[in-house]
């Protein structure tokens, strides 16, 4: 992919999406928990701060908040997370959130045979009520510039509208050759108030012709854009890899626009051992990174992270093999901590894609 070179854009990587409160019992559950640690948290989101903390690109995101002290909350803890949040479009709180309000997101982490349970409250979100003609994409990526934008399905299904900015957006990148990745993300609980599966096809495939690089695991191929994948049974416990091929070469033959494909590979041997791997096709080829076990503290932005680690792969100019390595590791390691977003740092990834022990460092 032609990429726009750094000196010439305000940012490297931009993100669309809803940016959330999350709310962490730690190792109680959240029907037991006295207590909860917080941070933020949200697919999009997730990833530009990953590009920020992890690999230091600069990034921005664009969401919505309510102007009242949980909105404040949200935007303190992103300045701590490097985002720039310039783009934020604050929105009037009402006093009790009819009109808006700030998402929560009320994670506990599985362990054993007890999945993880995530529990959203983000209805009527200042993110959801987005519409077109809201923020001006001309202006960023016209006159100040970003070399990547990313967006997916969870912005989508927030609400009637949210896929039309999506859209929007994604017309504005192309117009000035932004690259444009897309996680497809499917949440069957968000869809379902909005058409349920078929309208998320709906709106996905409406979107893949703008779309340069695309994430999404074995269900998300399936339920929200119509792929099947071959070989793979109902519970998701067998995944044949040469299925992911076939149904991967069926997308870009589809949409001859999408030149990068990634998908991970993760097969759920209990909540805290995961087999852990990844597909990536890059114009005709395909790169693997055989599943092995890793151990599991916190799954929620493993996927994230995942995506995070092969874009800063494609931007800084590595190969497609380093790239879905680098997203592998990346992944593995914000699986290692608590919250939705990354805590490793460059020369973790690199240690860990070279196969180093976990042995201590002094």
């Amino acid at each position: 992919m032609k990429i726009r070179s750094a000196k010439s854009c305000a940012w490297d990587q931009v993100s669309l999406g809803e940016v959330m409160l999350r709310l962490d019992p730690g190792e109680r559950r959240i029907h037991t928990a006295r207590a909860f640690d917080i941070g933020e948290g949200g697919g999009e989101y997730n990833v530009a701060r990953g590009l920020r903390r992890c690999f230091g690109l600069r990034t921005s995101i664009v969401t919505a908040l309510a102007d009242n002290p949980v909105g404040r909350l949200i935007e303190d803890l992103m300045l701590q997370g490097g985002v720039d949040t310039s783009h934020v479009r604050w929105v009037d709180y009402d006093g009790v959130g009819r009109e808006a309000r700030n998402g929560l997101n009320f994670t506990e982490r599985g362990f054993g045979p007890r999945a993880a349970v995530g529990c959203s409250d983000r209805g009527h979100s200042a993110a959801s009520r987005l519409k077109t003609g809201d923020l001006p994409w001309k202006a960023l990526f016209g006159e100040r510039g970003a070399r990547w934008f990313h967006t997916g399905g969870i912005f989508c299904a927030l609400s009637e509208t949210t896929a039309g900015v999506a859209r929007e957006a994604m017309e504005a990148a192309r117009e000035h050759d932004v690259r444009i990745s897309y996680d497809l993300n499917y949440r069957p609980s968000l869809w379902k108030n909005f058409g349920g599966q078929a309208r998320a096809r709906e709106v996905n495939r409406a979107l893949m012709p703008y779309v340069d690089c695309l994430f999404g695991n074995e269900e998300d191929f399936v339920a929200a854009l119509g792929f099947e994948v071959p070989g793979v049974d109902e519970g998701y416990r067998d995944l044949d890899t040469a299925g992911f091929r076939r149904m991967i070469s069926e997308v870009v033959a589809t949409y001859p626009n999408i030149s990068v494909v990634a998908t991970s590979l993760r097969t759920a041997r209990s909540a805290s051992v995961n087999g852990w791997g990844g597909i990536l096709y890059c114009k005709g080829e395909f790169h693997e990174v055989a599943q092995r076990d890793i151990e599991i503290l916190d799954r929620v932005g493993g996927g994230d992270s995942f995506a995070s680690g092969i874009i800063y792969g494609l931007l800084s100019e590595q190969s497609p093999e380093w790239a879905l390595q680098c997203g592998v590791a990346h992944g593995a390691l914000a699986m290692s901590t608590p919250g939705d977003t990354s805590m490793a740092s460059l020369a973790e990834v690199r240690r860990a894609m070279s196969g180093a022990s976990a042995r201590i460092e002094r």
